[in-house]
């Protein structure tokens, strides 16, 4: 009868989605998600004194929510409204249509126990063990820089702003009527100023490699922290192919006569661009050799502008902790993102686009 639901609908809805490049089609072919299940698991060992109770979700299901969150910048509140109002999101989590749906708060506190637990680098180390099996190891050059994330602007007054810059908190927001406020202040969050521009929160401090443009570790900070405070941190020392040290990347903000004597005693040749001075400009050939460093070091900028599509450069949290597995799992969440794109334009055995398939490797120990 016409208008009747046919059996075979949603099937053709799926076939017609995959037909149109659904990109969640590739991530769920790409990424081994599986292989996070050990370290989720962590986040639910504490033993239960009853099996009453409603069931934890799937914690690989709550982790791809996560990735959802990230992808599409959403909030916990339109991520529970996306899934259930979108097939394509609905098949990528394996949610049929009389299925439950996680709420807000269920997203929510997920996150929160990411943090707890401290899992969120944890992962991100453990998508880079899959990486390295499909041969997408660390080359050529490290290119290193960082961008603001920006936070919603308190308004405190300039007595409020000194205690805070001192570790301290203003006694009157833990005070009567104003017992909650302090949960909506974010104390952790720092001004920065760069050129004309003033920022507000906190940094994505990066190390990418060249070759892929893949993030290969990160660093988050507040905004006030200098780019040059956490360069040792990021700096990769393991050694390529050739037994040498990838050379570095960096702009000028990164230069000093003690990071150059550094980066020489570790055999780790310098491409971080020169900066003039006072009343010794930049010689042309200055110029001229940071130009050419700057061909390879502003590829970083094209993972920046990646993220800020994916709404990145930008959180609603409230503090250090939480800003970090929110930016950690927007690295995340760009990795994996670049990958498909890698085996979609490099790997020869892909038929198609929809149908990628490259192998997997073996599931990652827990």
């Amino acid at each position: 009868m016409k208008g009747q639901p046919g059996f075979f609908d949603l099937a053709e809805r799926h076939d017609k989605l995959t037909q149109m490049r659904d990109p969640l089609v590739v991530l769920n072919s790409v990424v081994d998600w599986e292989a996070f299940r050990g370290d989720l698991a962590k986040m639910h060992e504490k033993e239960r004194k009853s099996a009453a109770g409603a069931k934890p979700w799937d914690v690989v299901r709550m982790f791809k929510v996560l990735i959802l969150q990230q992808t599409y910048n959403l909030s916990d509140e339109q991520i529970e409204y996306q899934i259930r109002d979108r097939l394509s999101f609905m098949r990528f989590l394996g949610l049929r249509m009389e299925d439950k749906v996680p709420d807000e708060k269920t997203v929510w506190l997920f996150r929160e126990r990411l943090a707890e637990h401290k899992l969120t680098e944890k992962l991100f180390a453990r998508f880079h063990e899959q990486l390295a099996r499909r041969g997408f190891v660390t080359k050529g050059g490290q290119m290193i820089d960082a961008t603001f994330v920006e936070v919603p602007r308190q308004r405190n007054s300039r007595e409020e702003n000194a205690l805070i810059k001192e570790d301290a908190v203003p006694i009157e927001w833990g005070k009567g009527c104003n017992k909650h406020k302090l949960a909506q202040k974010d104390v952790c969050a720092r001004w920065a100023k760069k050129g004309d521009e003033t920022h507000f929160g906190y940094k994505n401090h990066v190390n990418v490699d060249d070759e892929h443009k893949l993030v290969q570790n990160y660093v988050v900070s507040d905004a006030a922290v200098h780019d040059s405070q956490v360069f040792d941190e990021l700096l990769d020392h393991t050694l390529d192919e050739n037994g040498d040290k990838r050379p570095v990347y960096a702009d000028s903000a990164y230069r000093s006569k003690e990071q150059e004597e550094k980066l020489e005693r570790a055999k780790i040749a310098s491409q971080i661009c020169e900066k003039g001075a006072r009343n010794h400009p930049l010689t042309d050939e200055q110029k001229a050799s940071n130009k050419a460093k700057s061909k390879t070091r502003v590829r970083v900028e094209h993972v920046f502008g990646t993220q800020a599509q994916m709404g990145g450069h930008i959180v609603r949290t409230i503090g250090l902790v939480r800003a970090a597995v929110k930016i950690g799992l927007m690295n995340l969440a760009y990795n994996m993102k670049r990958l498909g794109q890698l085996l979609r334009y490099g790997c020869k055995s892909v038929s198609s686009y929809p149908q990628l398939n490259c192998r997997r490797g073996a599931p990652i120990a827990a």
